[in-house]
């Protein structure tokens, strides 16, 4: 089997000869620069080529159409100094980013505060049919990508989102209190996202075949949702079934969703409106892929190796694959780490985790 049969064959349920051997997430720029202290090749440039040295298989490579702001906003450098540098984000989001290390951006403000806003930045930047939004090399790179075995996914962090655009437009905390003070604009902005993604991918499908669409949602927290599953339900379910009726429509077989956090009270809503992928299953805030995938046998899970435990050593790593093995016979199961690398992990214990999921996964 190449990489696109047996991805899809694994998180379909479908007879495969084994799971895919995924190194998808990088390490943090601190991580790199230690690995690069500790005997990591020096012609190493990139993660792809750790990936390339342990014969990673190919994840989903997406697709590059502009789904978000178009025209996107200049970045523009507000202040900067020794330590920190305060800009203007292509979706117009001042944030704050701290330059010595790997950190959370500070979000300082967001685009929209009121109807008046929304309104002006829809009309400015969110056309669907801008037809910016379809250039570039994107059908080429599709071509090689579909000669060479690889997954096509349509949609990407951060600009596919229904929950996710929300949140990008309005801010954290803003987007959860207009849930409900303003349901009527949250409603809004969720139907013309939705539509403008639709659109975009109805035009894509005429020249290209994907193996999955993908939304970044990030919705979810240690505690749960961020939202309630009638909320999911009321405000995104809608949507989703939108999504879902035109992946079905062009043979689109996967739906997949990202959100860190436990998403557990939503998986059922979600599966209910044709999500039928998720990732990343972070451990620390409470996902068990093994319980999750006794909890719902038809989902397919890609994630959920505790990346705390590589940064203790071998004894650790292999308790932890040995931990996540039943999930893997179980099948329908991606084992891949639960989000990117953290600076504790040393470069002597990421490749020996490489090695020893390889072996996992039966990859010869």
């Amino acid at each position: 089997m190449n990489d696109r049969e047996r991805f899809l064959a694994c998180l379909l349920g479908e007879p495969v000869d084994r799971p895919p051997y995924w190194l998808v997430w990088g390490p943090w720029s601190t991580t790199w620069r230690r690995w690069q202290r500790e005997g990591m090749p020096a012609e190493f440039t990139d993660f792809s080529q750790v990936r390339a040295r342990f014969g990673s298989d190919a994840a989903p490579a997406s697709i590059g159409v502009n789904c978000g702001p178009c025209p996107r906003f200049e970045r523009t450098i507000l202040h900067e100094d020794d330590n920190y540098v305060t800009f203007i984000d292509d979706w117009g989001i001042q944030r704050r980013d701290y330059k010595g290390g790997e950190s959370m951006p500070q979000f300082i403000e967001f685009p929209i505060k009121s109807r008046a806003d929304w309104e002006a930045y829809r009309d400015e930047r969110l056309a669907p049919d801008d037809p910016e939004r379809l250039a570039g090399d994107w059908r080429k790179q599709c071509e090689d990508w579909a000669a060479r075995g690889v997954p096509i996914q349509l949609g990407y962090y951060p600009d596919v989102g229904i929950f996710g655009s929300v949140r990008w437009l309005l801010g954290d905390e803003e987007c959860l209190l207009a849930f409900y003070t303003m349901p009527d604009l949250v409603h809004e902005i969720m139907d013309h996202m939705t539509a403008l993604y639709l659109t975009v991918f109805e035009k894509v499908v005429r020249d290209v075949r994907p193996d999955v669409i993908h939304i970044w949602e990030d919705m979810c927290g240690r505690q749960g949702p961020l939202i309630s599953p009638k909320h999911w339900e009321e405000f995104m379910g809608p949507c989703y079934r939108r999504i879902k009726a035109f992946a079905r429509a062009h043979d689109v077989r996967l739906l997949s969703v990202d959100t860190d956090g436990n998403p557990d009270l939503i998986i059922p809503p979600m599966m209910a409106a044709g999500v039928n992928y998720l990732y990343p299953m972070e451990v620390a805030a409470g996902c068990d892929v093994n319980v999750l995938r006794k909890r719902y046998p038809t989902l397919g899970m890609m994630g959920g190796i505790d990346k705390r435990a590589v940064a203790k050593g071998g004894e650790a790593i292999d308790k932890e694959l040995a931990r996540i093995k039943p999930a893997v016979a179980e099948g329908r199961y991606i084992p891949e780490f639960d989000h990117c690398i953290p600076d504790d992990v040393s470069w002597q214990d990421y490749c020996y985790y490489a090695v020893r999921l390889k072996e996992l996964v039966g990859k010869e």
